[in-house]
């Protein structure tokens, strides 16, 4: 189907990949809690004042629903993030009948042992459910957004670099995609706009990205930046405006959880430290040393912690270091950027954007960029460029 909206109804879809998952199942409860006024939107930067009269569609204007591939109701997910204390158990009579809706239309997804046949099969049946998602809700359009488990990193084929390649390759061969970046296309292919919250290969591939283009749909990515990388963007220019000179920065991170058990696989680590480590070394140089660790601990449930230390030298060479401690529940940190890049890339397909969005890099670790040469990390600027694009375009 071609990128043409649905009907003009005000209603935003937001499709998720991995819709009865952490991050998606706290989404939908908060978008539920938020938008009837029980809980305010702390956490949401599509809430802040700055950005009142941004045209974004109302929390209660959007409709939601996914691919998964685990049976867990929604419901029952809320019950289990609840008693890990993600959020109160008190809110969820509040949103059982959202979550009721939301799992009317999750679908059952791909997973990369289904295969047998061609691969084109597949993601026309992944479209086609976001095609009638979209035309039974009626809805103005939809945005897909990638929340599904890790990826590891795949290597660039012949067939990935350029839209006719690939889809002959599509048309012949089981494994040419690895899943995110199936889903991504059968995305693109059903008209929408895509947001790419994990590190896995997904709309990265030039033949995907050429599709959007052709399509002229809007996307973003990659690698949702909620705690310590949101902390290392906000230090790092501190070093370097000062004339500090960074010798060492390491990290050790410990979580619970499926995002603590998916990372437990060395290959999907692999993508996960590759994006956390970006960032610091657009801002430092690669002359930085350091690691950062990634540690799967199951007691501690939906619970994270990152602690970081960093070796800097000052004037006449004196040796000094810095730690940080960062803890907090996973989920509960991603789901309201979420729904803010829902939001916010919804409105930019109103404004006619195309391709990757620049202004939505705050909102990720190693974002994707028109120019990859103009990359900025540093967090104020990203939230500057955030509100330069909402004055150029609001309403």
């Amino acid at each position: 189907m071609s990128n043409t909206p649905g009907q003009d109804t005000g209603r935003i879809g937001v499709w998720f990949i991995g819709a009865r998952g952490s991050v998606a199942t706290t989404a939908v409860v908060g978008a539920a809690a938020v938008g009837a006024g029980l809980v305010p939107p702390t956490g949401m930067v599509s809430e802040l004042p700055e950005f009142v009269g941004a045209g974004l569609s109302p929390l209660a204007r959007l409709v939601f629903g996914g691919h998964d591939v685990v049976t867990t109701s929604l419901t029952k997910r809320a019950e289990q993030l609840a008693d890990a204390g993600v959020f109160s158990p008190a809110l969820l009579p509040a949103v059982s009948r959202a979550l009721q809706v939301a799992e009317l239309e999750v679908r059952l997804g791909a997973t990369p042992s289904q295969s047998g046949g061609p691969q084109e099969a597949l993601a026309a049946s992944l479209s086609d459910s976001m095609t009638t998602f979209r035309e039974r809700n009626r809805l103005s359009q939809v945005v897909v957004v990638n929340v599904s488990s890790t990826e590891p990193p795949v290597p660039l084929r012949r067939a990935h670099q350029s839209v006719d390649a690939l889809e002959q390759a599509l048309a012949t061969r089981p494994d040419i995609l690895p899943t995110s970046s199936l889903y991504a296309y059968a995305a693109l292919r059903a008209g929408c706009a895509y947001v790419d919250f994990t590190p896995s290969p997904g709309i990265r591939l030039p033949a995907l990205r050429q599709l959007a283009h052709q399509r002229r749909l809007p996307y973003a990515g990659s690698d949702g930046k909620t705690g310590e990388t949101l902390v290392r963007a906000a230090l790092a220019p501190m070093f370097t405006h000062r004339a500090l000179r960074v010798r060492s920065w390491s990290g050790t991170n410990l979580l619970g959880g499926g995002d603590g058990a998916t990372l437990a696989e060395p290959d999907a680590a692999a993508s996960k430290n590759a994006s956390k480590r970006s960032g610091l070394t657009a801002m430092l140089g690669d002359q930085v040393q350091g690691r950062t660790h990634i540690d799967y601990v199951p007691s501690m449930g939906e619970q994270k912690t990152a602690w970081d230390h960093i070796a800097f030298e000052g004037f006449l060479g004196t040796p000094m270091t810095m730690q940080f401690t960062w803890q907090g529940v996973d989920s509960a940190l991603a789901a309201p950027l979420v729904l803010d890049l829902a939001r916010f890339l919804a409105r930019a397909r109103q404004l006619g954007a195309t391709g990757p969005q620049d202004q939505l890099a705050f909102f990720f670790k190693d974002p994707i960029r028109a120019n990859r040469s103009a990359g900025e990390h540093r967090l104020v600027t990203q939230f500057e460029t955030l509100r330069a694009w909402y004055r150029g375009g609001r309403s």
